[in-house]
């Protein structure tokens, strides 16, 4: 590869890095990755991150390479092994946001210390003039667990002091003091200095003090940057002077430690220099209303960037230019880019710093290989001028998985599930429902916060003037709730994505409908007036400009509120169909159609051949074969609803009666019982099975918000969750007929998963395996997706399949013990080398075969070269239990449109000849329930 090509990845794969699996545990597995078939190792956030962190996302400083990971030197190593072996790093990179929690961030450290006088004010989106008065120049901080009176009142403040620098402590958290705050502190000192004290000590004192007395305010709105820097090489000066002072004065230091014990045991004191802070400390509670610094969703700890400020972008992607100019890495995935002030600009800047650290310029091929975390919404398409190679595939894995749902039964089992759960309400009502939950439950400052950029807005527009506050939220909250997608992409300069306006029409139409119905007493005309702002329809460029930055920060909320009204709110109230209830995926649609996803599939090759193809993440709320296990039930409605009825009376034996009613609510017990049979373990072993069930169900009930949150835990419900999860596992009738029902389900999921993978790992596109999905993954939602990976065994399967490969006798050996996951390894294994082998599985155009209901079939071409996928789909109603496979004689006379020729499986070394345009599917899949045939 020549220095002037951009490096492509084939085929990724996945790595969760975190303290106990650092850069040296990466670069042991690395030769068995390589071996597998990938060409790219694809990491989590390797940036400074919370100590701890299991996940990496609360990154701590961009500049810095992770030192629990291994640091700078952990990394090159682990890329000169990658090296060795032929494999490029791609890392993930946060961009929207940092982790504040614990002092751990020292520009978030130094905000809440110099407030907006920091060096760094200018790094995180804070609204330091809010409505409410008392925040005037102060961030809110909702660390505390009781109201601040009480907390104050039983002494858990206190102020602490190491050399000359004072903290503010709160349990384990310590908080900067302000600079000018602490010359109160150095007054009282004084005042308290036995007589006698001489007089050089009194005068350092003194001057100690005047230079705190004259540091600028932290409120001045005239600092320059250079103002900020000498502010802080002043502070630090007068730190180090007081440092030494207290070291040679024993009377000094003795005055000011009396001085804090007399401060901490006054309330009323300590409350007066807690109030010249940068911060107000709050009761966590309060948080979601008065917030005023913009979050990642509703988390508090995760504050956001303002990246689309050049210094900041500067700042936190230096290191990251570094790291491509000295070769470390070759890669970047995006987290979170909806939540940017400007994506598409983002983008531009991104590919441009990378091309000017790799050498090169910004033409026609982007320097950077560069996906981005975006969900699309069902008929939404990724924006064209984009600079980006496409998204991390979460659209691919909805379509995908939809496929092996059967799109006939969606009557009978919404009737089901209607009659076990009492749920009436259809997905979009829980959406809407679920949206205007989080904006008035988790995001209502957040709405208040572009409430009043709303009202100034309407302040200087004589037609809008008498819009109040409250009538503007109402319109806002509307709308955001009714919006069809994540988020629009209007910028700055007014340019707006095709389609753009056609959303927001939508949106206020929507909106407008919900008020008339809900009886709402919002004038319509606040409904055409935010249509206007939005849509940039102003009479002049000034009021323009001003609408365009209103609808930019209204882009930021409506993607967060979308992902906590849909991702956690409604995905947990609508559990019709749980593998449909999927990051990227819409539950009200009932499946996708093979066209649908043929022609999803065209279009991602045409548009973004080197898109990622994602099956499971750390995001997804399932591992890919769990889904593969429920999506079996749409096949067998009736005996799923004869299972129910079998069941029903035992767990209604097992709920307990509260003061709000039964607990569990059937809705629980619905999803309980769903995610039973997709995880039931294969190989039977149900060790830690019962702990697994029981934390999923608490976190799926504190999602869905409707009997237990997170905000406000009820004990009492939870408590009996757990017993029903404990007590149902308990019981041998119970386990011997879930048992039944989960043999008779069991080789269909595993077809399912086996064929996913294949279709996967032979689309369009760059397939990505999470880590320790080549074999079975049965995962629930996260931390349980983040369990450690067995390589050692995984590595011993490899060595089996290197061995033997290629051949049918191994195949069916493996395939008759498919419940410990080595056949899935082996297709992974098989797919993946075919990929590096064949061009037509990289480079190849895609067209959909004819196999009937029952295949997902396509054609991979480049040049003379012809690859076909065949994976079987819906084998529960093919097969009708006869056998446990799509072998052979099930497919009766079924055929496969396949061009003449003499083809080889690649999978199992069969070959195969095709004498007509119509190919027998008993033939083509006789004796393995797969095939991925090339040519001769």
């Amino acid at each position: 590869m020549t220095a002037a090509q951009t490096h492509l990845p084939g085929a990724t794969y996945r790595l969760q890095l975190h303290k106990d699996f650092d850069f040296a545990s990466a670069r042991r597995v690395l030769p068995y990755l390589a071996r597998l078939g990938v060409t790219d190792v694809y990491l989590s956030p390797i940036w400074s991150s919370t100590p701890g962190s299991t996940h990496g996302y609360d990154v701590t400083d961009h500049a810095q390479i992770n030192p629990e990971l291994g640091g700078l030197k952990g990394l090159k190593r682990l890329s000169a092994r990658a090296r060795e072996l032929g494999l490029g790093l791609i890392v993930d990179f946060v961009p929207n946001h940092m982790g504040i929690q614990g002092g751990h961030n020292p520009y978030w450290e130094d905000v809440l210390r110099h407030g907006q006088a920091s060096r760094y004010a200018h790094f995180f989106d804070i609204s330091w003039h809010p409505l409410k008065r008392a925040l005037d120049g102060k961030v809110l901080l909702p660390v505390l667990g009781d109201q601040y009176g009480r907390v104050l009142e039983r002494a858990e403040l206190r102020l602490e002091r190491q050399g000359g620098e004072f903290t503010l402590r709160y349990w384990e958290r310590q908080l900067p003091l302000s600079p000018r705050s602490v010359a109160q502190l150095l007054a009282w000192t004084a005042a308290a200095l036995p007589a006698g004290t001489d007089t050089v000590t009194l005068g350092e004192l003194a001057s100690i003090r005047r230079s705190v007395d004259t540091l600028p305010r932290s409120t001045s709105a005239d600092l320059t940057d250079t103002d900020r820097v000498i502010r802080a090489q002043e502070v630090q000066v007068m730190t180090r002077r007081l440092g030494a002072l207290l070291d040679e004065s024993g009377a000094v230091r003795g005055a000011l430690d009396a001085t804090l014990d007399a401060v901490n045991a006054d309330p009323s004191r300590l409350d007066t220099l807690i109030g010249e802070q940068n911060y107000r400390l709050a009761f966590w509670k309060v948080a979601a209303e008065e917030i005023n610094y913009r979050r990642f969703f509703d988390i508090n700890d995760l504050a956001a960037l303002r990246m689309e400020d050049p210094r900041v972008f500067a700042w936190a992607h230096a290191t990251l230019f570094d790291l491509l100019r000295q070769g470390l890495v070759q890669g970047v995935r995006l987290d979170h880019t909806d939540g940017l002030f400007d994506p598409a600009g983002y983008f531009r800047a991104l590919q441009e710093g990378a091309a000017h650290a790799l050498g090169r310029e910004v033409g026609g091929e982007l320097p950077l290989y560069v996906v981005a975390e975006k969900i699309l919404e069902p008929g939404e398409h990724l924006p064209e001028a984009w600079a980006i190679h496409g998204t991390t595939g979460y659209d691919f894995l909805a379509q995908l998985s939809g496929t092996f749902v059967d799109r006939t039964t969606e009557e009978e089992l919404s009737a089901i599930y209607r009659r076990f759960s009492g749920d009436r309400r259809s997905y979009g009502e829980h959406l809407y429902r679920g949206k205007q939950l989080i904006q008035r439950v988790s995001l209502p400052g957040e709405v208040n916060v572009l409430t009043e950029h709303l009202e100034r807005l309407a302040e200087s527009d004589l037609n809008a003037r008498d819009f109040t506050l409250s009538t503007l939220r109402a319109a806002i909250r509307e709308v955001i709730a009714s919006f069809p997608v994540y988020r629009t992409y209007v910028r700055a300069d007014g340019e707006r994505e095709p389609g753009d306006d056609a959303k927001i029409a939508h949106a206020i139409r929507d909106a407008k409908a919900h008020n008339r119905e809900d009886g709402l007493p919002v004038d319509p005309s606040a409904f055409d007036y935010l249509h206007a702002v939005l849509t940039l329809d102003a009479p002049d460029e000034a009021t323009r400009a001003a609408y365009a930055a209103f609808a930019l920060k209204f882009q930021q909320l409506t993607g967060p509120v979308t992902a906590k009204g849909a991702e956690d709110t409604a995905f947990y109230r609508f559990a019709r169909l749980l593998s449909l209830n999927e990051v990227g995926g819409d539950p009200a649609l009932y499946g996708t159609p093979l066209a649908t996803f043929h022609a999803a599939t065209q279009e991602r090759a045409a548009r973004w051949p080197h898109a990622m193809l994602a099956g499971s993440t750390h995001d997804t709320k399932r591992g890919e074969d769990t889904r593969a296990r429920i999506s079996v039930l749409s096949e067998l409605p009736q005996t799923w609803a004869a299972y129910l009825s079998r069941w029903s009376p035992l767990i209604r034996s097992l709920e307990t009666q509260t003061e709000l009613g039964r607990a569990p609510t059937p809705l629980d017990s619905y999803v309980l019982l769903q995610n039973a049979l997709g995880a039931y373990p294969l190989g039977g072993r149900l060790e830690g099975f019962a702990d697994r069930l029981s934390a999923y169900l608490l976190k799926a009930a504190r999602e869905a918000k409707l009997r237990t949150s997170w905000a406000a835990p009820d004990g009492e419900y939870e408590a009996a969750l757990d017993a029903l999860v404990r007590r149902l596992l308990a019981d041998d009738d119970f386990m011997a007929s879930m048992g039944e029902l989960h043999a008779r389900i069991s080789p269909h999921g595993a077809q399912n998963g086996l064929s996913a993978a294949l279709v996967r790992l032979t689309a369009p596109g760059v397939p990505d395996t999470y880590q320790g999905c080549e074999g079975w993954n049965q995962s629930l939602v996260d931390p349980d997706n983040r369990r450690p990976v067995d390589y050692g065994a995984l590595n011993r399967t490899l060595g089996r399949l290197e061995r033997g490969e290629g051949t049918l006798a191994l195949a069916r050996k493996l395939l008759d013990s498919y419940e410990d996951g080595s056949v899935k390894v082996m297709v992974t294994r098989a797919a993946l080398h075919a990929r590096a082998a064949h061009p037509a599985l990289r480079e190849g155009s895609y067209q959909p075969l004819d196999g009937g209901r029952h295949v997902l079939a396509f054609a991979r071409q480049h040049g003379s070269e012809r690859v076909v996928t065949v994976a079987p789909r819906l084998t529960f109603t093919l097969t009708r239990e006869r056998t446990a496979w799509a072998t052979g004689e099930v497919w009766g006379t079924r055929q496969l449109t396949l061009p003449a020729g003499t083809y080889t499986n690649l999978l199992t070394g069969e070959r195969l000849r095709a004498r007509g345009s119509k190919t027998p599917l008993a033939k083509i899949l006789e004796d393995f329930p797969l095939a991925l045939l090339r040519r001769e």
